[in-house]
């Protein structure tokens, strides 16, 4: 089975970096405890980690 990711944002874009509120909205994500699944891949692992202080990160199976 493929592995995704169960992305949700726990923390508001309000005064964040603008560079780091266009990345979570390129996630899907827009309001706070907004879920997106995502496949689990190097693009995704790299914008989680630049704003991995606003989300939480599941592994789920697809």
């Amino acid at each position: 089975m493929a592995k995704s990711l169960k992305i949700t944002l726990v923390k508001s874009k309000i005064g964040q970096v603008p560079r780091n509120v266009k990345t979570v909205e390129a996630l899907g994500l827009h309001k706070i405890n907004s879920t997106v699944v995502l496949p689990d891949n190097k693009a995704t692992r790299g914008m989680i980690q630049n704003v991995r202080h606003m989300v939480t990160v599941e592994e789920v199976d697809a």
